[in-house]
């Protein structure tokens, strides 16, 4: 983690502070050090404040067989890279330190009185003043980040083989439909009504076992709650649901409506569903793991939980360091940013989607009155909304029967502006979309373009 400082009127103060977890190859460090820098520094340049210094801290726990003070030796050069990169931006660091198995060292201090070479023990857990006035207060004290990673990590138990079974034979028959365009909106849709089902379960369950919580989320006490928590929706959930709702979010628009449950009653449910999707990425499926992380990611930002959201984010990056909405959320997270704006723009696609949606309900019984008596005339106009009536007096101007009229005005066209009821059966999925195109575009994340004008696969 790197920690900004200022130094204004004498006083110094800490900034922004971007964290990321630790590649365990040495030969990315490089580029993960210039990565952080760059993030922290012109983030608080952007906001105005270009910090003065920098205090980098490194932070890992011993591996099997290895001491605290060889996690040291083994991240020094680690340490010189990130100084490097900070005094490339004219950033000194005026403290480097390393924290492993409860004790501290000092890249930076050469005295060994005030920095002996077995480290500095550093306090108990809840011994300090600030420690005790939390526990006054009744705030929890939260895990340690070997706990918060538990929590998302593939399962490496007997389970782990009957999950990629399931995951083998879903995507044998998910992913052909996925990549198909005229039945990738049916697999969004399945999707998301199927994991909307598993948050409802997770909710009752919480509800009918009387365990107190908020908005669906358990209420847990140290890493045994965390577990006893996971083992509950672990049991809620079946393998051929878990596996088909990992492939179906790997279409990024489905991921996309996905992210929308981020708030209000919905995100304590949707986040105990992220995190049981993300322990089920087993074996070969381990890359699948980024998009729910992320979405573990997202929610915990919004609910206000930065700590398990800047894990979350680092762990997708390091599914798929290419995944780039968990890199522009890790960003904006590790920037300081509010979070609101994000939720915003969610809140108004579902809003427009839904607009769309009552839109096309409304001109659906023309659409399928129209191949039967194509030959009469359109006098349920009446009871179509205005706008959709307005366009159908425009129509007119075209040639030829109603049953003849989507052979000359095709499907996809750019520009054309077709009334709800000249499509036949072939194209009813159409009627939605052209629907929406006087709401703002409200459904075009289900043709694969988002609001934002990325393309489906961009994010």
């Amino acid at each position: 983690m790197l920690a900004a400082l200022h130094d204004r009127d004498g006083r110094g103060r800490f900034g922004g502070r971007a964290r990321l977890g630790i590649p365990g190859n040495a030969d990315d460090w490089a580029s993960v050090a210039r990565q952080l820098t760059e993030g922290l520094v012109k983030g608080s340049e952007r906001r105005g404040a270009l910090p003065e210094s920098m205090v980098a801290f490194l932070c890992q726990d011993p591996k099997d067989g290895e001491s605290a003070r060889d996690v040291m030796e083994r991240l020094r050069p680690l340490a010189q890279l990130l100084r490097t990169a900070c005094g490339a931006l004219d950033v000194p660091v005026i403290e480097a330190l390393c924290i492993s198995d409860g004790r501290f060292w000092s890249y930076c201090c050469p005295s060994e009185q005030c920095c002996p070479s077995d480290g500095t023990p550093m306090g108990l857990p809840g011994t300090s003043v600030l420690a005790a006035a939390a526990t006054y207060a009744g705030l929890q004290i939260r895990g340690s980040l070997r706990e918060f990673r538990a929590r998302l990590v593939p399962w490496e138990t007997a389970a782990a083989l009957e999950q990629e079974s399931a995951l083998n034979a879903v995507s044998m028959a998910l992913i052909p439909r996925i990549l198909d365009d005229e039945s990738r909106t049916a697999v969004a849709t399945e999707t998301l009504d199927l994991a909307h089902r598993v948050m409802r379960r997770f909710a009752d369950s919480t509800s009918v076992a009387g365990v107190p919580g908020v908005s669906g989320v358990p209420a847990v006490s140290g890493a045994s709650g965390a577990l006893s928590a996971d083992l509950r929706d672990d049991e809620l959930l079946c393998h051929d649901e878990a596996a088909t709702l990992i492939l179906g979010l790997q279409d990024r628009t489905t991921r996309d409506r996905a992210a929308e449950w981020m708030e209000g009653d919905e995100a304590g449910p949707a986040l105990r569903l992220w995190r049981a999707l993300a322990r089920r990425c087993v074996g070969p499926y381990g890359e699948h793991a980024a998009a729910p992380l992320t979405l573990v990611g997202w929610v915990a930002w919004s609910s206000g939980d930065e700590l398990e959201a800047r894990e979350a984010l680092a762990m997708a990056l390091g599914a798929d360091p290419g995944y780039l909405f968990a890199r522009l959320l890790h960003q904006a997270c590790n920037e300081g940013l509010d979070p609101e704006s994000i939720r915003r723009c969610l809140r108004k696609e579902r809003v427009d989607r839904a607009d769309a949606e009552v839109i096309a309900s409304s001109a659906s019984p023309e659409s399928s009155a129209s191949p039967v008596d194509a030959d009469g005339p359109s006098g349920s106009a009446s009871a179509s909304s205005p706008r959709v009536a307005s366009r159908r007096r425009r129509k007119p101007r075209s040639t030829g029967s109603a049953a003849g009229r989507p052979a000359s005005r095709p499907s996809g066209t750019v520009g054309t502006r077709r009334p709800r009821s000249t499509a036949d059966g072939s194209s009813a999925p159409e009627a939605p979309t052209r629907a929406g195109d006087g709401t703002g575009g409200g459904t075009r994340s289900r043709r694969g373009v988002g609001r934002h004008g990325t393309k489906q696969g961009e994010t």
